[in-house]
């Protein structure tokens, strides 16, 4: 079991971790059951785990590298099965002034680089590719226009 625990340790301290994912790499190591809980319960305890920090981590992360919006993130988050309440400490991280401009900036970028095509196509794309990112659509349609209504 000691081996399993340093292996953990390890993992975890490589790069922050969310429960599932230890969890995950548990059943991966051979431990079951109760096994489980204990090793994740050990590495709480040693602050190796702590799903608010990853969350914070994730988060922050994801936006700053990928450009990615709340609503991909959230999602994410989600699937990765983290509480709620590290959820909206995760989103804490994201500034909203930070937020604005980098949308702002992947609107523009998308929209320069369609030049070729047609106004309505030009628009639908840029749209299409923000909402992929994972941006809400109220604030894409928003910035869409204005960037459509700036002279070239």
């Amino acid at each position: 079991m000691t081996s399993v625990i340093l292996k953990l340790r390890h993992y975890c301290a490589y790069q922050e971790r969310c429960h599932s994912e230890v969890k995950y790499k548990c059943i991966e190591l051979g431990l079951r059951g109760e096994e489980i809980d204990a090793a994740i319960a050990d590495l709480i305890s040693e602050n190796f785990l702590n799903e608010e920090r990853f969350a914070r981590a994730f988060a922050g992360g994801k936006f700053r590298t990928k450009q990615w919006g709340r609503k991909k993130i959230l999602i994410e988050l989600k699937q990765r099965q983290v509480s709620d309440y590290c959820i909206r400490k995760g989103m804490e991280e994201i500034d909203d002034a930070d937020y604005d401009k980098t949308l702002s900036s992947l609107a523009a970028k998308k929209y320069a680089s369609l030049k070729g095509e047609q106004y309505l196509k030009r628009k639908y794309k840029t749209m299409q590719y923000l909402l992929q990112k994972g941006y809400e659509p109220e604030l894409i349609q928003d910035i869409v226009e204005q960037i459509a209504k700036e002279p070239e």
